[in-house]
């Protein structure tokens, strides 16, 4: 008896890990909400992940660093946040009168 199932020549690629792209800089644009030239002037600044060239006058941007950038940035805000919180109210009880 033959076996009449079939199987594939080909492997199944897994996918790419999120993090892991290359990105291009309209991709950082619109993933940032920061222009191109703020894009680079952050990376002149330090305050920017620089991108990695990968080819001829092409340069890309590790999604894992844009990624980190964010996060970074969300957790300075809400550093920010609770530094200019006020103190809460503490809700104090006082006796009421007696009734006579």
């Amino acid at each position: 008896m033959t076996d009449t199932t079939h199987q594939p020549n080909f492997k199944t690629v897994n996918q790419i890990p999120l993090g892991n792209r290359l990105l291009r800089r309209k991709d950082v644009e619109q993933k940032t909400g920061k222009s191109r030239s703020a894009i680079y002037e952050g990376i002149r600044q330090g305050t920017f992940p620089a991108p990695v060239p990968i080819g001829g006058k092409s340069v890309a941007w590790l999604e894992e660093e844009v990624d980190s950038w964010i996060a970074h940035c969300l957790e300075a805000r809400k550093r920010q946040r609770l530094e200019n919180c006020p103190t809460p109210l503490r809700m104090t009880t006082q006796p009421q009168e007696q009734r006579a």
